[in-house]
């Protein structure tokens, strides 16, 4: 498996808070199942200034880090970019780190209770520049819950979407599963990954998930979320649309899908 977002860097975020730490998240993806995972500090002005060198510094040492400890994990480089305005400007003027620095698709995080009015419009001047906008966590924006039809729409004119493995397993509460289960349903999701932060409340491990959407939408479709998309993405090749699931079994809901393993 290839966990597209994770927070494994040490001291450049709310992610890891030391080399040890990141350490035990490297050794947690690889028991896990995981081979390769992308590193996403936060980059949002003012709060995380992180800039393209020094995150690309910090991977090529933790890459030697984890040569020499012995764990087989590979570890890229990107970005978890907070929507500005900005945005189509500094990625013009070579700033921005995509997936991989593959200049082709870039992970994009909306403000957690509204879309700006200006989010299309960031979104189609970064396509104008070659670079899809992954949107990530989508099923945890509380207007994007209240109307699943917005990001359809982004969709629809070439965004992607990324939704949390640990939605998926309960992790970030019933809403949230019900709201990934809708979007995946929908064909609108193109990637789960694990939006790992440390080792315990959200470690980088995507096997839960790969169970639930077993269940939801069958093998297939949940090798296609977490290996072979995120394969294409890290690689900067195109990713592949899964279709819209058939409605759900009368009188079952898809929220019941996961629920009902916890009762």
């Amino acid at each position: 498996m290839i966990d597209l977002h994770t927070h494994i860097l040490p001291s450049l975020d709310d992610g890891a808070g030391d080399w040890d730490e990141a350490l035990e998240m490297a050794r947690l993806a690889c028991a896990d199942g995981i081979e390769t995972v992308v590193a996403t500090p936060h980059v949002l002005p003012g709060l995380y200034d992180n800039k393209r060198d020094a995150i690309l510094k910090a991977v090529k040492d933790f890459n030697q880090l984890l040569s020499e400890r012995r764990v087989p994990l590979r570890v890229l480089p990107g970005g978890e970019y907070r929507l500005d305005s900005g945005l189509p400007e500094r990625l013009a003027g070579g700033e921005l780190l995509t997936v991989n620095d593959g200049g082709r698709y870039l992970l994009l995080e909306f403000p957690s209770d509204f879309i700006p009015a200006h989010a299309g419009r960031i979104i189609y001047e970064l396509l104008l520049q070659g670079v899809a906008a992954v949107i990530v966590h989508p099923e945890r924006n509380a207007a994007l819950v209240r109307s699943p039809d917005i990001l359809l729409d982004m969709v629809e004119k070439g965004a992607l979407a990324q939704v949390t493995a640990g939605s998926l397993t309960g992790l970030y509460g019933r809403s949230a599963a019900a709201a990934a289960a809708q979007l995946i349903r929908a064909g609108a999701v193109h990637f789960v990954a694990s939006d790992a932060h440390s080792t315990k409340r959200r470690p980088p491990v995507l096997s839960g998930a790969v169970s639930a959407l077993s269940r939801l939408c069958g093998r297939e479709t949940a090798d296609l979320l977490v290996c072979r998309n995120p394969a294409a993405a890290i690689n900067s090749l195109p990713v592949e649309a899964p279709g819209p699931l058939p409605p759900a079994q009368k009188n079952k809901s898809w929220f019941s899908l996961f629920t009902d393993r916890y009762k």
